[in-house]
């Protein structure tokens, strides 16, 4: 899975999110991911992150080692 095809995969699982993706190793599986949600407000620091998982599912299994995550509200 692409650096790419993992914004794309959040951004369609919350729609109007904004997501950068960061491969700091350009190994394409130790991915950070930095991503603005208006529908995190509220929410606590692990919701986010369950959210954004969520989304992300199948890929963390097997397709992505390691994923380094910020929120934010946006």
């Amino acid at each position: 899975m692409t650096v790419q095809e993992i914004k794309e995969k959040i951004q369609t699982g919350l729609p109007g999110s904004e997501v950068e993706i960061l491969d700091p190793y350009k190994d394409g599986v130790h991915i950070k991911a930095i991503v603005k949600f208006s529908g995190f407000s509220g929410k606590s620091i692990l919701e986010q992150h369950r959210m954004v998982y969520a989304t992300l599912k199948d890929e963390l299994k097997e397709e992505v080692h390691a994923l380094g995550l910020e929120t934010r509200v946006s």
